[in-house]
């Protein structure tokens, strides 16, 4: 199987790498080889909409070339629906004379830290288990690092609260078979509602475990902090059993570059590209030169998305 057979990528890295030029760049290489493509901007800085010259905004699922569709996340909008949705789904299995102090709660943990991670997660595990049946692929275009670390782990965490619970709401179930109700366990809507949950984590995470469907991919500059931080992120994202197979060196200065100035950035950046090569030696790497222009029309995406086939045609003829 080649880096394109994949269902789902996520494309992470540093700030300022070029996550979303990659990200629309992988996106539109995979519509123009006839796959139906979702490419989701998860960054609330979303560099999307500019890089197709188009407003992607409202939370939408929008056309943006044949075969390609783009979404913008809102992490915002859906903290708020995933709230509502919260408490939607607690009216009728709380009494009335709480219902108030238990959405006062709820409020207050909206504004906790990781619950726009959880919301977003949410709409990440729609997309994932129901929207993919619409496509072929969907390119995830995620916020720098630290935010994709804490976004991809969630599964896993969500998983291990949702047991206990579970449990604990099993144990209360019991006990009150055995005081009240002659040891029969009553019906409890709110434990379904939970194991529901914890079986859609469990579903998300199976696929984002499975490297037959998903893949994970960095990118990067050859330069010294954003190799650190690459390296750093890949050995986390590993003790969670998450493994990336491919990493993306871009704006690597090109051979007619010239003048002094080039010169000395170039020998320098020499130094950085072997470092990568021995760090990463076990993983794909694709090089992505410097431009000469901005990345800020779609006839620069297609030569960049041009450059990722043929550097990934040479990965697969070396049989990477």
């Amino acid at each position: 199987m080649t880096l394109l057979d994949k269902k789902i990528y996520f494309i992470g890295g540093k700030g300022g790498v070029g996550k979303s030029t990659t990200s629309a760049a992988m996106a539109l290489l995979l519509s123009k080889s006839g796959k139906k493509v979702l490419l989701v901007s998860t960054d609330p800085a979303h560099n999307t909409g500019d890089l197709f010259h188009a407003d992607f905004g409202g939370g939408k699922i929008v056309k943006a070339a044949q075969n390609l569709d783009v979404l913008e996340i809102d992490s915002e909008r859906e903290s708020r629906n995933y709230i509502n949705g919260v408490k939607g789904n607690l009216k009728g299995l709380v009494k009335a004379t709480m219902i108030e102090e238990v959405n006062r709660q709820i409020d207050m943990a909206a504004s906790s830290p990781g619950a726009e991670e959880a919301a977003l997660f949410d709409r990440i595990t729609s997309l994932i288990l129901e929207e993919i049946r619409n496509y072929d692929a969907i390119v995830f275009d995620t916020a720098p690092t630290g935010h994709t670390i804490r976004l991809l782990t969630l599964p896993e965490l969500m998983g291990v609260w949702m047991d206990g619970l579970l449990e604990r709401r099993k144990k209360v179930n019991e006990n009150y078979a055995q005081w009240m109700n002659d040891g029969e366990v009553v019906e409890d809507p709110l434990y379904e509602k939970l194991n529901e949950r914890k079986n859609r984590f469990k579903k998300v995470r199976e696929i984002l475990l499975d490297h037959a469907q998903t893949e994970y991919i960095f990118v990067l500059n050859a330069e010294r902090l954003p190799i650190l931080e690459t390296a750093k992120a890949i050995e986390t994202l590993h003790k969670h059993s998450i493994h990336v197979n491919t990493i993306v060196v871009n704006k690597v200065i090109p051979d007619e570059a010239d003048g002094n100035f080039m010169a000395q950035r170039k020998a320098n950046e020499g130094i950085n590209l072997n470092e990568i090569k021995n760090k990463f030696r076990n993983l794909r790497q694709v090089f992505l030169p410097l431009l000469e222009q901005d990345i800020s029309s779609l006839k620069a995406l297609e030569q960049v998305s041009l450059i990722c086939r043929e550097q990934i045609e040479k990965l697969h003829m070396g049989n990477y």
